[in-house]
């Protein structure tokens, strides 16, 4: 993980999908944990959805409100 992939959370959106145009920062812990048990995409979209995930498990959605404010 890079401070960057954080940044990225909060300005990207997802591109398919029920949850497509939300930010990724924003999908919802029951999807994110979907992804999880049936595999996250390839390249740095799943990077990200796996980091959002851990996030979301962990508790730690907090961590992105700073970056939210900019």
């Amino acid at each position: 993980m890079t401070p960057e992939y954080l940044e990225l959370l909060v300005t990207r959106e997802m591109p398919f999908g029920k949850y497509k145009g939300r930010l990724l920062a924003d999908l919802p812990g029951h999807y994110l944990g979907w992804f999880a048990r049936e595999g996250f995409p390839h390249g740095e979209l799943g990077k990200l959805l796996e980091l959002m995930y851990e996030l979301d498990h962990n508790a730690l959605r907090h961590l992105l409100d700073p970056l939210r404010q900019r």
